[in-house]
């Protein structure tokens, strides 16, 4: 169903996947942001490190909501040094309850040398069943190459590169312009 020549037009965009392959855990976004069906940005940074660095977090949706849920997760991380899971489960409370936050439209992908988790406004703190997630418009097909890409001799860099790639082919929310922030993993 197309909107009608007076409804606001939609803000699309976004692709963002983690890979953790080889030692290295890896997040990549790419950089586009539309409006209806143009493009109002090609190089966006959706992807960057927050906490002390040890942490890579990645957003879906909305610009302004995601510095807010940066600025929270920032908050979080520094009141649970070193346990990103507990400051995503206090960060998605507070998503979900807050008057303000719950009204929030974005999703985030957080990673530390440990653990990946896809955090949204729904309360949800999600692991991976393997060692890949991507949200966002050209998530799915992110993941689907990302995970085919797995068994090969690519590292996790390389992978990523290459399932954002593919995405950005099959997406018309998705571009090349691909953001990628990388840690030594534990896992």
């Amino acid at each position: 169903m197309n909107p009608s020549p007076t409804s606001p037009a939609t803000w699309h965009g976004t692709t963002i996947l983690t890979v953790r392959k080889g030692g290295k855990v890896v997040v990549a976004g790419d950089g586009q942001v539309s409006l209806g069906q143009t493009i109002i940005k090609g190089t966006a940074r959706k992807v960057r490190r927050v906490g002390s660095g040890n942490v890579i977090a990645g957003f879906a949706g909305s610009t302004a909501d995601a510095f807010t849920l940066f600025e929270r997760l920032e908050t979080k991380l520094e009141r649970f040094p070193d346990q990103l899971k507990r400051a995503c489960v206090e960060l998605a409370k507070d998503w979900r309850t807050d008057r303000y936050l719950r009204r929030l439209e974005a999703m985030m992908i957080v990673a530390d040398p440990d653990e990946s988790l896809v955090l949204t406004g729904t309360g949800d703190v999600l692991e991976p069943d393997d060692a890949v997630m991507g949200i966002g418009s050209g998530g799915s097909y992110a993941l689907a190459a990302a995970r085919a890409l797995l068994d090969t001799d690519l590292d996790a860099e390389a992978i990523a590169r290459k399932a954002m790639n593919i995405a950005a082919k099959i997406c018309v929310y998705t571009n090349d312009e691909v953001t990628v922030e990388s840690l030594d993993a534990t896992k």
